[in-house]
This record gives C-alpha cells, structure tokens and sequence, in this order.
C-alpha cells in the first residue's frame, strides 16, 4: 500500500484539547440500581451567538448515521440547519499509525477528509461558502490505535480485549470556513472502563454488523454493550464520534470570524 503524506494546513487554527485531563468523571456504577440509562441526546447548554443561525451553508462531512443524529441534534437544539457529503477516502493510506501521537493522526485524516470535499465542491462547480465540518476517531486500547475492524477476527479481538484495560475514544473535529480558509480545530477524549462482554453477546454484534463501521468495533449505546460499561469518563456524545460541545463551540468560532 502507498502511504500518503499529508499535511495540515496553516492559517488561523484554534487547538482545544481536552480529554486526558477531564475532570468530570462520570462513574456510571456508583449505584448499581439507580444506574442511569445511557442516552446520546445530552443537550449542549453553551449560548450561541446569532451568527451561527445567519450562515448561509453548514456541511456535515460524514458518511456516518451516529454523527448525523447527534449534528441533528446540535441542529435542533441551536436553530440551524445543514448538509451532509462523504469524503470517500483511503484513510489507511494517510498517516503513521506506529509514530505519530493518535491526536494527531485524527486531526491530519479530519483536514483529508475535509481537502476532498472541497476537491469535490470546486470540481462540481458549487459556490465555496459557509462551514464545512469534518471528524475522525480512533480508539486507543492498551496503547495501540484501533481503527474499523476489517474482518471478524479482529472485531471479536476487538471487542472481548476492552474488559481487560480501559478504551479511550480520541475524536477530532475541524470546521473550515469555505469562503476564507480559516479553520478551526479540536480534539475530545473520553475513557471507556468495560466488565467482560459474553461470548453471545459478541457473537450478535458480529451477525449484526454495525461494528464494522465504528472505530475500534466500540458500540458503548448498542443494548448488549451498555449493561458492561462500568465507567465513563467524558461524553457518550463524544464517544459515538461526534462531541457536540466541541462542535458547537468550534461552529461558534468559525461563524463569528474565529
């Protein structure tokens, strides 16, 4: 496989990293019978300003039906609507997966995806304007960078090794203006602490299939997985891909000329 070098643009970029020194931590089983229900629509209290109802364009680039649901409730909840496009891109052929911090591999395949879109914009001769927001996750489990499973051996690997030591989801979002070029970025972490996952369980989740679009095979929302998450540190949000704060905080941004 060629590797591709790609680097991220310079301009007027704003890095918010959170995640490893969260001090929130949410512990899911402090009371086993009062254990709240996980739900991926928490609201996103930070005031937003009016320029982000006045944009004329905002695009979700995304193939993923999670991240969808959770911009449609960003959308619901703060008056704005927007599009969706799909980078389609060869994310294995970006990035060093062995050397480079998993921060950093999420922001470079956010701004590949993100350098598509645009390709594809411009190529169709669609007007460069409004934001374009784009995402990546990995997971990090035992400290390797766990992508899509590619096969079932490794969705099964996947998914019985988080009992064994926490999984942190690492998710980038970056938010270009179209018209200016100036982008913002950031990037969210949230730990996943698991009991085992029976045997059965899995085996459903491999018959199901939609572990095979989510980064590491990690479904934490999915009936079968909930009831072994026995800790939370961050947001679920930001755990199926999407975190809304950041999102909302980063739309913010770039809607008032960063």
């Amino acid at each position: 496989m060629t590797r591709v070098a790609f680097s991220i643009p310079v301009g007027a970029t704003c890095a918010l990293i959170s995640g490893y020194m969260h001090k929130n931590v949410i512990n899911m089983y402090g009371n086993l019978s009062s254990r709240p229900s996980f739900s991926p629509s928490r609201k996103c209290v930070m005031p937003q300003p009016p320029a982000l109802k006045s944009i004329k364009r905002i695009i979700l680039g995304t193939s993923s039906s999670f991240r969808r649901q959770l911009m449609q409730e960003l959308a619901t909840e703060h008056e704005f609507v927007f599009d969706t496009a799909s980078a389609d891109i060869d994310e294995k052929a970006i990035g060093d997966r062995e050397g480079s911090p998993p921060e950093a591999l999420v922001l470079l395949l956010s701004h590949a995806k993100a350098a598509a879109i645009i390709d594809k914009l411009t190529s169709t001769q669609q007007l460069l304007e409004g934001l374009l927001v784009t995402c990546d996750q990995v997971v990090v489990h035992n400290g390797k960078i766990l992508e899509k499973p590619q096969d079932e051996a490794e969705a099964r690997r996947f998914i019985a090794g988080y009992a064994t030591a926490p999984a942190s989801t690492i998710s980038a979002i970056v938010c270009i203006d179209l018209a200016t070029g100036k982008t913002c970025q950031g990037v969210d972490v949230a730990t996943i602490h698991f009991s085992p996952i029976p045997q059965d369980s899995i085996d459903t989740l491999i018959k199901e299939g939609e572990v095979y679009w989510c980064a590491g095979g990690l479904m934490v929302e999915h009936p079968l997985v909930e009831p072994h998450v026995t800790r939370l540190d961050g947001a679920l949000d930001s755990v199926m891909g999407l975190p809304k704060e950041l999102t909302l905080k980063l739309l913010n941004q770039a809607a008032n000329g960063l």
